[in-house]
């Protein structure tokens, strides 16, 4: 619980921070950031509620609905960035450093390595779950520091650590279903995933999840703007940064 209010608030604070530093006219910047910190502190709301009202329960004799937070919120936010001409200002704006460097709060997947220990999950599911998500978070502020030095191989570094962000969050999406009590339920009955569906670790499948994903599309998006830039540089490897360029702002960078 606090891990989810902590992200919240630092991205709140990213946020705020970077709009600051924008050409922006002031009414506009402060639209974006109210807007954009409604729709978030709304999403963690809704997502808290249903879980304290055991909404995803899960039950070995019903289909799962834990799906639905998961999918729901990556799917509205995913056409939003598709969409939203005013999102995608947002995103030409934030620096890549910053869109990777906040995921470092995937290294608090070690509660699922402490709850294994403990006997309260499954190893199918916590293992490979908890060890990938300590190492995408621990790696998130070296790949950012990379995206501010070499070109071309922090392009490659980012786009690596993007791919092992969405597989990780895919690895644990699949062996959660697979050991947490359901009509899906097909291995380790005898240590389910019970606590996955419960209040207050069902935040992380309902909200952080869904976050991550959205956070590694934006990522992906700002690095596909970015080639073309890159390649126009010349073959220098430390060109001047471009990885990580603001468009639209100044002042002093995150």
């Amino acid at each position: 619980m606090t891990g989810s209010v902590g992200t919240l608030a630092a991205l709140l604070l990213g946020l705020r921070q970077t709009l600051r530093g924008a050409h922006w006219p002031e009414r506009e910047r402060n639209r974006m950031f109210w807007t954009t910190g409604a729709v978030l502190v709304g999403w963690f709301a809704v997502a808290a509620i249903l879980a304290s009202f055991n909404v995803y329960q899960a039950s070995s004799d019903r289909w799962p609905i834990i799906q639905y937070g998961i999918a729901v919120p990556v799917l509205i936010g995913g056409f939003v960035l598709w969409r939203s001409a005013a999102v995608s200002r947002l995103i030409d704006l934030i620096p890549q450093r910053w869109i990777i460097a906040v995921q470092f709060y995937r290294a608090l997947g070690v509660i699922f390595l402490i709850l294994y220990a403990s006997g309260k999950l499954s190893g199918l599911f916590a293992r490979p779950a908890g060890a990938g998500e300590v190492a995408v978070g621990l790696l998130a502020p070296v790949v950012a520091w990379s995206a501010m030095r070499e070109r071309r191989t922090s392009a490659r570094a980012i786009w690596l650590w993007n791919v092992l962000g969405i597989a990780d969050l895919c690895i644990a999406m699949g062996t959660g279903f697979l050991t947490s009590p359901s009509a899906l339920q097909l291995g380790v009955f005898d240590r389910s995933n019970e606590l996955i569906a419960a209040f207050p670790l069902v935040l992380i499948p309902t909200f952080l999840v869904p976050l991550s994903f959205l956070l590694h599309f934006v990522s992906l998006i700002k690095l596909s703007r970015a080639m073309p830039r890159l390649k126009a540089s010349g073959t220098s490897t430390r060109a001047p940064c471009i990885l990580d360029d603001r468009i639209g702002a100044t002042g002093p960078s995150l």
